[in-house]
């Protein structure tokens, strides 16, 4: 599972494997270690009727109510998303992706992530 954070923006993508795994768990984590301190970053499934978000004990989790999850773990549908209103007059939009493979030569290991539906159109040029 992979997270990006930008400003008010967190994004999770996972591969096809962890996909299965939260379908059959409505769990999974992953952590970064810093040595003496990790942030852990989680999707959990959620009985409430939205994607919301918070921040504990060094901990993301991001909510995902369980009939998006079980459509979102079975189709073809790439992600959600959502703004989730801080109360502040801010808001933290939230992005699930499936994890796609790059259309580029990166050397991170991508087998485990979905084929990139617009790999047949690149590779044509």
């Amino acid at each position: 599972m992979k997270i990006r954070i930008r400003g008010n923006t967190v994004r999770l993508r996972l591969s096809k494997s962890e996909v299965t795994d939260f379908g059959e768990r409505g769990y999974i984590e992953e952590k970064t270690s810093f040595g003496n301190a990790a942030l852990t970053y989680a999707l959990q499934t959620t009985t409430h009727c939205d994607m919301t978000a918070d921040f504990k004990d060094g901990k993301i989790t991001i909510y995902l109510p369980e009939e998006k999850a079980k459509d979102w773990v079975v189709s073809n549908k790439v992600g959600y998303d959502a703004n989730m209103d801080l109360g502040d007059g801010n808001e933290l939009y939230l992005l699930l992706e499936k994890d796609f493979q790059c259309l580029d030569n990166s050397i991170e290991d991508q087998s485990d992530n979905y084929e990139n539906p617009l790999a047949a159109q690149f590779h044509k040029k």
